[in-house]
């Protein structure tokens, strides 16, 4: 299996990672758990794995066996589109969980590769699934991430059918934004660890429609743009423009 095997064989040794010490625990799996269940040592099952830039976490057609949660880093994830290119279907940061689609059939759709030197705590999936079955507040908390990965899927479905291009650039970096700060970041000024075209993939727009809806939001005073370096210069404003008539809200995704 790519992107494990030996790999994964070599981190039995290792010791596994105390979630209840984890930074990160109130963003993971462990959210529904409450103190005293962090002790016990079954719930401890993730092994930490180091991916250097571009190192695969897993492939598309790997079995599934692992979930992972991100600890450090970013990942991305992309699909092979019918005509052969790769299609940008996500980006992970640290809190996140990666890994579900192989749920269904058993296998991944997938491929997980990480954007910068990253580590992610793999789960073996049917001892989670063991464990939840005796943890209530875990099994719950499995719901819940699984919950938040149809609506995130959903949300992205309704931004590509609904927005121009501009309005897709505001929502994905708005998006950003609210993890950020969600993990204690700044809202209002951050690195983007994708590139342009990673991004136009994901919002399934050309990479020079996304280059001139940068300019714009740049132009019009909305955002600072050096580079990779983002500063969204009036959150209020980007907001009001993804706001619907009907409910007054931006898009989730």
């Amino acid at each position: 299996m790519h992107g494990l095997g030996s790999g994964f064989d070599a981190l039995r040794t290792a010791p596994p990672v105390a979630c209840m010490r984890c930074t990160l625990r109130d963003l993971c799996l462990p959210l529904g758990l409450m103190e005293d269940e962090l002790d016990h040592p079954e719930i401890q099952i993730g092994k930490r794995r180091k991916l250097v830039l571009g190192q695969p976490a897993f492939r598309a057609g790997d079995p599934f066996e692992m979930i992972y949660a991100v600890r450090t880093g970013f990942l991305k994830t992309e699909m092979l589109a019918a005509d052969g290119r790769s299609q940008v279907t996500g980006f992970q940061m640290a809190g996140e969980v990666v890994g579900l689609d192989g749920i269904g059939e058993g296998f991944h759709n997938s491929t997980a590769i990480a954007l910068e030197d990253s580590e992610v705590c793999q789960v073996p999936f049917n001892e989670l699934e063991a464990l939840a079955e005796q943890e209530p507040s875990l099994r719950r908390q499995l719901h819940k991430i699984m919950s938040r990965e149809i609506m995130r899927d959903q949300g992205v479905m309704l931004m590509l059918g609904a927005l121009r291009a501009e309005e897709r650039l505001i929502a994905f970096l708005l998006n950003l934004s609210e993890r950020f700060a969600s993990r204690g970041y700044s809202p209002v000024e951050f690195h983007l660890r994708m590139s342009r075209e990673e991004i136009s993939s994901y919002l399934g727009v050309k990479v020079e429609t996304i280059s001139r809806a940068f300019s714009y939001l740049r132009d019009v005073g909305l955002i600072a743009v050096h580079k990779k370096h983002i500063r969204l210069l009036d959150i209020t404003a980007l907001k009001a423009r993804l706001a619907t008539p009907a409910t007054g809200k931006s898009p989730r995704f």
